[in-house]
């Protein structure tokens, strides 16, 4: 009869549960934003500068007792930002009269896109599957080192990215202030 009875989900499969939805949405609006022509909002490039950082340091102080595994997160972080630099390189950039406007390379943005998604589920079948009765909190996300890597990985693209895109909306407004004050003067 002890093995007919069904034990109530725990507050971590709850909190999944409530979250599934919002994480779906979140990448397919990423994903969404990777592959297509898109405007630059004054606004996406700097949020994207305050919230990796941020939860950078977070990951960091979450695995700071195992020192080798910051390694894993350094590492994803440098090559994710020479990926964001070769995206710069292979993003169409166009300023026209409706707005500033850019294209990222679909191929890295769908590699990028399905690497997250496919670390993520990964991750969370080794957690919620493989290891059911273990209590599970935020600092399992620290605890692995391949996470931590692509965390890293994707956190330097979008830093070096969002970095790219202000300083590129900087200078065709600059130039736009130069042609201008030349017209004024002229």
């Amino acid at each position: 009869m002890k093995g007919n009875i069904m034990q109530a989900p725990s507050s971590s499969t709850i909190t999944l549960l409530v979250l599934l939805p919002l994480i779906t949405w979140r990448v397919y609006a990423r994903f969404r934003r990777m592959v297509g022509r898109q405007r630059l909002s004054k606004v996406r490039p700097w949020i994207t500068l305050a919230i990796f950082p941020v939860l950078l340091v977070l990951l960091c102080f979450a695995a700071h007792e195992h020192p080798e595994r910051l390694w894993w997160l350094a590492g994803g972080l440098g090559l994710g930002v020479l990926l964001g630099i070769f995206g710069l390189g292979k993003t169409q950039f166009e300023p026209t009269p409706q707005g500033l406007f850019y294209t990222p390379n679909a191929h890295l943005g769908i590699a990028l896109s399905l690497l997250f998604v496919a670390r993520i589920a990964y991750r969370l079948f080794e957690i919620y599957a493989a290891e059911p009765t273990v209590q599970h909190g935020m600092g399992d996300f620290a605890r692995s080192p391949l996470t931590l890597a692509v965390f890293g990985l994707l956190a330097g693209y979008y830093i070096s990215y969002a970095i790219g895109l202000v300083r590129w909306r900087f200078r065709v407004l600059r130039a736009k202030r130069q042609r201008e004050a030349v017209q004024r003067d002229a």
